[in-house]
């Protein structure tokens, strides 16, 4: 019997990107709050760095629709096998969250639920109802998944709650999406977001990638290409981190330096919001950048003159 390939060890991490671990009192309340209402986060699922931070400030993003994952991306934390059924008491948790934590702005995303007919879109409808209902003061992001086979009714229904900003993840460069993301497709996603546009030109829409995975530069221009031509307003750019060595590893640490260059390439494409650093994740410091792009949509519509 052969032995088992021996898993290679991780690269050391840079000093720009190590957090501390959290310790604070903020921290502590913010997990009780989220076990007492049953609710995951991905901030513990997809092990982020900035957790520490942003629940010191109380500030979470809520995973709905469970904590399994029907996929097994090579670069996500979740983890994957058969969900449990949906939990109809989820939407309302989730706005009493919001309500206990004094949210301005809040982020809801979830895990993939292709065992789903709708793909869990009801349940994002059914959220964005709640909060709308519980703390109407509170602005709305989601962020979802593909919605694989499904997208066209589910986003329709999704764009029709009006959440504020609709986000969802390219995640990488197409010629990686083979290994770090083979359950999508690139253009699908694209076209996804494209679709929010066309149907609602005044929810903002935001998409992120990760570098460090073995892309190219001029790739990750071409991205914010496409990015540019379906209409997205945010784009976020953060360093992937090999959540365990089970995962893609990290084929580069991208200096800060390389993050503010690519940051100045995007804002010159048009974006009307770029967040690019080491750190940056889809939801790190979200209700500042929503106000932000806010702004620059008010700046850009006073220069046209309309």
């Amino acid at each position: 019997m052969n032995a088992p390939l021996p898993i290679p060890p991780r690269q050391r991490k840079p000093d720009w990107i190590r957090v501390k671990a959290p310790t604070s009192h903020g921290y502590a309340e913010t997990r009780k709050l989220m076990r007492d209402l049953n609710l995951a986060t991905v901030c513990e699922e997809a092990a982020c760095p900035n957790i520490g931070e942003c629940w010191t400030k109380k500030h979470a993003t809520v995973m709905i629709l469970g904590d399994t994952c029907t996929r097994a991306c090579a670069f996500c934390n979740v983890k994957t096998g058969m969900p449990r059924s949906v939990d109809p008491l989820e939407p309302q948790h989730t706005a009493d969250a919001a309500a206990a934590l004094g949210l301005e702005h809040i982020v809801v995303t979830s895990v993939d639920r292709d065992d789903l007919p709708d793909g869990g879109a009801s349940q994002f409808v059914k959220v964005i109802e709640a909060l709308r209902r519980t703390t109407p003061s509170t602005t709305i992001e989601i962020l979802t998944p593909d919605f694989r086979n499904k997208h066209e009714a589910a986003v329709e229904a999704i764009v029709a709650a009006r959440p504020d900003v609709y986000n969802h993840n390219l995640e990488t460069v197409p010629r990686l999406y083979p290994t770090i993301r083979p359950g999508a497709r690139y253009y699908a996603s694209l076209r996804l977001l494209e679709q929010v546009k066309r149907l609602d030109p005044t929810i903002f829409t935001k998409s992120g990638v990760m570098v460090g995975l073995g892309e190219q530069r001029l790739e990750v221009h071409q991205v914010m290409d496409d990015m540019r031509s379906a209409g997205i307003d945010f784009l976020t750019m953060g360093q992937y981190l090999q959540p365990t060595p089970r995962h893609a590893k990290v084929e580069e640490f991208v200096t800060p330096k390389a993050f503010d260059a690519y940051a100045s390439i995007a804002r010159a494409k048009g974006f009307l919001l770029v967040a690019a650093s080491p750190l940056t994740r889809s939801s790190y410091h979200a209700g500042d950048d929503f106000r932000k792009m806010q702004a620059a949509r008010q700046a850009q519509v006073a220069r046209a003159g309309i």
